[in-house]
């Protein structure tokens, strides 16, 4: 069985994942089982769930990506720049890319539509926002360089990017014009860690 590490499980991971999306976009989420990945990606479903913990996690695999980057984010950055500054420009970076996390990709609608129309998947969303919130705090705590009250500040952040993404999501299934959404994003952005920074400078 292939670790989650190395590269040949990596490959295998985002194969997985690849292919449940396709079929995920095209019957709904629900409507899919996990045999039915397995058959289709040409795997075992041990296989499966050596990669994923349960099925909403191959719909949302990105999601342990942003964990990876919020706690590089606070280790990697310069004595002279302050947490929510650099969790500013890790943001900022994302719209810039119209990265998939940023919700801001030019094929991520078909997905999104398929979120937004399961109750599953959007409560795996939530209880993420909980994840990635407690990560964030716990590598404030651990950084001997943040003096701020880092549940305070992790809680913040996530709640600024939540309503920013969900605003996003919002107007790209209306079908607004992206350009337009990029713009009004990255605004919102800055407006909000503009405010954090002033507040928690360290």
């Amino acid at each position: 069985m292939a670790k989650r590490g190395d590269r040949g499980g990596s490959k295998t991971r985002a194969h997985i994942a690849a292919v449940a999306t396709e079929l995920f976009v095209e019957r709904g989420f629900d409507d899919v089982t996990v045999a039915e990945v397995a058959a289709a990606a040409g795997v075992s479903k041990v296989t499966v769930f050596s990669h994923f913990e349960r099925k909403e996690d191959i719909a949302l695999d990105r999601l342990p990506d942003a964990v990876g980057m919020v706690r590089a984010t606070i280790r990697d950055r310069p004595d002279d720049v302050g947490a929510v500054e650099a969790l500013r420009a890790m943001a900022a970076g994302l719209v810039e890319e119209q990265h998939p996390l940023s919700g801001l990709s030019e094929g991520a609608l078909p997905l999104m539509r398929t979120v937004a129309g399961s109750r599953a998947l959007i409560s795996r969303l939530r209880e993420f926002e909980h994840e990635i919130d407690a990560e964030l705090a716990a590598e404030l705590d651990g950084d001997g360089r943040f003096s701020g009250d880092s549940e305070l500040v992790a809680a913040l952040v996530v709640a600024a990017y939540r309503t920013i993404a969900a605003a996003t999501l919002r107007r790209r299934l209306a079908g607004d014009d992206l350009a337009e959404i990029v713009a009004a994003h990255r605004q919102r952005l800055e407006s909000a860690f503009t405010v954090l920074a002033k507040a928690f400078p360290g």
